[in-house]
């Protein structure tokens, strides 16, 4: 099966500072990836150069028949192909979760105000808030919220969607709501790439485990390499629970 995604020796510096080093992975259509490893070592940005959110320095990233590296890059269009959900949920506080979640559909597709209500309360239901559609942001909690930034991203009708450390700061109870709800998307089908410290659910759920260190692709393999590091690297790192 022809990758979804392709990164092909990747690099990627702030200013004289190296971030990616190399970097080189593929993802299929219908897999799901999970990267994985300590704050620096490059895994949220790796992210953000799939999405072209970074501007990288060398190499070629593939996504969804986008090139990113290419200077005529259509990012409009790139934007309907891949979604991305944050740390941070990004909600507009004056508006309502419906129409949250109506403003890309219809301000991007020009999709008709009556469609957009209906695919809002499609992709609402999906993530088990359909009764908060009419709720501001402020008046749900913070993983309901996360979960509303995930419905956002689904209204587009993404080929790809891209998580980013989507649980940190939550409690287990409300990060277990968000991850019931990315398991239901890769029990769907949906391709997903997401950067977490969730080890249980990179184990579970994840086709490909990705262990990145000093800005490489360190290590990667099923979920089982967890329970049996090859490296050293690795080891230390799934050893100290993070």
């Amino acid at each position: 099966m022809s990758p979804i995604v392709k990164l092909t020796d990747v690099h990627k510096y702030f200013g004289t500072y190296k971030v990616l080093e190399g970097v080189t992975f593929e993802v299929p259509r219908g897999g799901v990836a999970a990267i994985i490893g300590q704050s620096g070592s490059g895994k949220s940005t790796a992210l953000r150069c799939i999405n072209a959110l970074e501007a990288i320095q060398g190499g070629t990233i593939d996504v969804c028949g986008h090139a990113i590296q290419d200077p005529e890059l259509n990012r409009r269009a790139l934007r309907c192909d891949v979604g991305m959900v944050f740390q941070s949920y990004n909600l507009f506080p004056h508006l309502t979760v419906e129409q949250n979640i109506m403003l890309a559909p219809t301000c991007v597709k020009l999709m008709r105000k009556p469609q957009a209500r209906d695919l809002a309360h499609q992709v609402l239901a999906q993530v088990g808030l359909a009764e908060k559609a009419e709720h501001y942001p402020e008046q749900l909690s913070g993983g309901q919220q996360q979960r509303v930034a995930i419905a956002r991203s689904l209204a587009m009708k993404p080929k790809l969607m891209l998580f980013d450390e989507v649980t940190s700061a939550l409690d287990p109870q409300l990060t277990g709501e968000v991850l019931k709800v990315m398991e239901e998307l890769a029990r769907g089908g949906m391709t997903m790439i997401l950067v977490t410290h969730e080890m249980a659910f990179a184990r579970k759920v994840a086709s490909q485990v990705i262990y990145m260190h000093k800005g490489t692709v360190w290590e990667t393999g099923s979920g089982t390499m967890l329970d049996s590091p090859r490296t050293a690297e690795l080891r230390s790192f799934v050893n100290n629970g993070l």
